[in-house]
Order: structure tokens, then sequence, then C-alpha cells
């Protein structure tokens, strides 16, 4: 496996990127997976704060995840698992304290990189995360930023595949037509570079605090 640490000389490196596919959450969308726990535990449910971490999550979030199983579904199955009636409302509550924010900086970085490579993002997401975080964010910025910022948004709970599995980038690589050695795949978790490096993508593990530190401001990739 040869995932590039991000280091002052590795510049000459991505010379020939052409495209890159951005990870959101981490990467462009703070997260604090800590807030599901939390959540849990003000609704009563103490012995839940490791139900959803960096880590580890369980074989029902990777379904949902994929979509395979619908929000009723899985609210039904945060109810059967903590034996609490909870309202649609309250789950999604919980599931949506994951999220923090995409801050200004970031979005104006998209929107430089943009004018220089083809973008692309690829999320591990759910559909209660989603909507949530597409609404707060038109509000925020006024503008839709998936088709302002890239070419084209890809979500795991619309593709029915989630990282690292390869096929999320294949369908990637496919339906842009990209040449894997021309693209470059950023995330901030390690195991999910591996699909990207299983079709040819070079995988960059993100170990830096803020996407915009791997970018100078003609947009070279330090």
């Amino acid at each position: 496996m040869h995932y590039i640490t991000i280091n002052i000389n590795a510049l000459t490196m991505f010379q020939g990127i052409k495209n890159i596919i951005f990870d959101f959450g981490g990467v462009i969308h703070d997260i604090r997976y800590e807030n599901v726990g939390e959540a849990f535990a003000r609704m009563g449910c103490p012995e839940m704060t490791t139900f959803y971490t960096k880590d580890l999550q369980t074989p029902e979030m990777d379904l949902f995840e994929k979509g395979l199983l619908s929000p009723t579904q899985f609210r039904d199955y945060i109810r059967s698992m903590t034996g609490k009636s909870f309202t649609d409302g309250q789950v999604d509550e919980i599931v949506n304290a994951i999220l923090v924010d995409v801050p200004r900086e970031r979005v104006e970085l998209l929107l430089r990189l943009r004018q220089r490579y083809r973008t692309f993002l690829f999320s591990n997401t759910n559909q209660i995360n989603y909507l949530c975080f597409t609404a707060r964010l038109r509000q925020k910025y006024g503008f839709d930023i998936f088709e302002r910022c890239f070419d084209r948004a890809y979500f795991s709970h619309q593709m029915h595949c989630r990282k690292p599995d390869p096929d999320g980038f294949r369908q990637i690589l496919e339906e842009q037509r990209l040449v894997p050695s021309e693209t470059l795949f950023i995330d901030d978790i390690a195991k999910n570079l591996e699909g990207a490096e299983k079709v040819g993508i070079t995988g960059l593990h993100m170990d830096r605090k803020d996407v915009c530190e791997l970018f100078d401001a003609n947009g070279n990739i330090l």
C-alpha cells in the first residue's frame, strides 16, 4: 500500500494529478463521534456511548449507510436496541449530533480548487444525516455547496456502496471517465484509502487539522 502522508517534499509527487476525490466527514465537514454517545446518554441510554465511533460501528449502521435500511427501519432498530420509545425526531437528533459544521474557508478552498482540478466527493453517510447537513449548509451559504464545489458528489446511501469497498471508487472512475493515475483521494481514515488503492487511485491520508493546510495559495498539494 503506498498511502502518502503529507510533507513539504511531496509537491512533485502530485504534479500529474488532475482529479481530486474528497471525503466529507472529517475532511470537509467537521464531525465529532462522541456527540452521538453523549446524545444517547442525555436521553437515558448511557450504555450507548460507544454505539458509533471513528473505528467501530454496528452492522446495522453499515446497512443504513449503504441505503439498505430505510430511515424508518433504522429508527425502529434504535428503539428495539435501547428499549426506548423514542420519537422519530429524537432518533434523528441522536444521529445528527455527530454533525458540527463546514467552515467557510473550506468552501472557498473547494471553489478555488475546482478551477484547477476536477473535484468530487465520496462520503459514507446515511439518509438522516444527508437531509440534515444539506438543509443546514444551504441555509448557511445560500447555495448548494455540492453542486457549486464539486463536479459530482457521491453518497454511500445512494450508491448502495460504502468505503473502503473498491466498487465505489470504480463506479466514480467509470462514470466520470477518470484516469486512476491522475486521480487523488483524500480521507482522514486510513482504512478508507484501501479501496482507492485497489483501483489505482493514489490515497492521501489527511493527518493535518484542516484540509486547507494541504494546499498552497495556487492549489498545489503540499
